[in-house]
């Protein structure tokens, strides 16, 4: 592609996008100035035929365009994620949770992605996914109670230790202070012997055997290596390289394990995104999962459709949910709200409060029963010509 084709990319009335797609499509190809001249008038053609006109009610045909397919969508709502049997929800309870925003998806999970050197060698995958995984106490040893002395003994296993890279040490450190921390529980004293191996907790009560138990169970279950959030990561191997799928998501804690392709790794949880990263991921995370549970379901829909409603949801700097806590519910428009949900608290706060209702919005221009402000209905006729 010589100076000239590239000027003239540069100034046609096109998107960045496509003209970053063009540049990579013709970087490599051989052709004549005519044939160059054909594609650049084709591509601004179709450009030009998908602009949407002016005064088009984009909003309702949004709303269609969604909304019309979901009626053919399945609520089978669970899918084991290949032979890992990850569950993950699908179909139209999954729709509604994105529509939702909700701060916790019924089912979170994660596709990890791992940088060069760890991504094509399975010992350092499986390496990583320790790191992650969250593995309780019981995992590294036998958890015994002695209920004569009124004990938790726990005898930790050296080879277990070795080959999940974790020292005694740390799990002697470890142990106590996430039971006080993570699981609350503050009513034991402990004794650790690293070269031995082992650590005793004891109740304060000496006297209560349901203290005993309780604390034993703690001790069983406190999380001493990976990530508390993420209960479960199955290493799969997907064009050569080793990507992991987790039960339960934790974008912070998964970025600082040592590994982990920070710029290809993703949550379904889409608050946690918007968190993490800023709000423009949290709209891109929106786009790709509705996206996604509509293709998975067969369903093609407009991107733009779906984009429309991303950023409505993120365009005052948080996510906020299509619902009457969201943006129906924070309207202009009096009975543009009360016909959405609670019609009579919406109109009862109105009169009280001594709303007036412009009638600018779709909506309340269909209750009130006139042509809405769009399309031919945005023209408004002053005088007929007189012949």
């Amino acid at each position: 592609m010589n100076g000239e084709m590239e000027r003239q990319i540069a100034e046609a009335n096109l998107p960045e996008k496509t003209k970053r797609d063009l540049r990579t499509y013709l970087a490599d190809r051989e052709i004549t100035d005519e044939q160059f001249d054909r594609i650049l008038e084709n591509v601004l053609g179709e450009y030009q035929k998908t602009r949407i006109e002016p005064c088009e009610a984009v909003g309702v045909v949004a709303a269609q365009s969604i909304g019309e397919p979901g009626t053919q969508m399945t609520m089978r709502t669970f899918h084991y994620a290949g032979v890992a049997e990850i569950n993950v929800t699908l179909g139209l309870p999954r729709l509604i949770e994105i529509m939702d925003a909700r701060r916790e998806p019924s089912t979170p999970t994660m596709a990890i992605y791992l940088l060069e050197d760890w991504a094509y060698n399975r010992d350092r995958a499986r390496e990583v996914s320790w790191q992650i995984e969250a593995a309780p106490l019981r995992e590294f040893g036998d958890i015994t109670i002695d209920m004569e002395n009124m004990q938790v003994f726990v005898q930790l296993n050296k080879a277990v230790c070795d080959r999940r890279r974790i020292s005694v040490e740390e799990i002697l450190e470890l142990a106590p202070r996430k039971i006080r921390e993570r699981r609350h529980f503050r009513d034991f004293d402990h004794e650790g012997d690293a070269r031995n191996a082992t650590l005793t907790f004891s109740p304060k009560n000496a006297e209560s055997y349901q203290n005993l138990f309780q604390l034993s169970e703690h001790v069983r279950n406190v999380i001493v290596q990976g990530i508390d959030d993420i209960e479960r990561v199955v290493v799969r191997k997907e064009a050569g390289e080793y990507i992991l799928y987790t039960e339960g998501s934790n974008l912070r804690g998964v970025f600082e394990v040592e590994g982990v392709d920070t710029t290809r790794t993703r949550s379904n949880n889409i608050s946690e995104i918007s968190d993490v990263l800023g709000i423009e991921a949290g709209r891109n995370a929106i786009i790709y999962e509705a996206l996604s549970t509509l293709n998975e379901q067969g369903i093609s829909v407009d991107v733009r459709h779906i984009m429309l409603v991303a950023d409505m949801m993120c365009m005052e700097g948080e996510v906020k949910q299509i619902g009457r806590h969201g943006i129906a519910g924070e309207k202009e428009s009096v009975l543009s709200r009360a016909a959405f949900e609670v019609t009579v608290n919406h109109l009862l706060d109105a009169a009280i409060a001594n709303e007036v209702d412009e009638l600018n919005g779709v909506t309340e221009n269909v209750i009130v029963g006139q042509p809405i402000q769009l399309g031919t209905g945005d023209v408004k006729l002053i005088a007929k010509p007189v012949h």
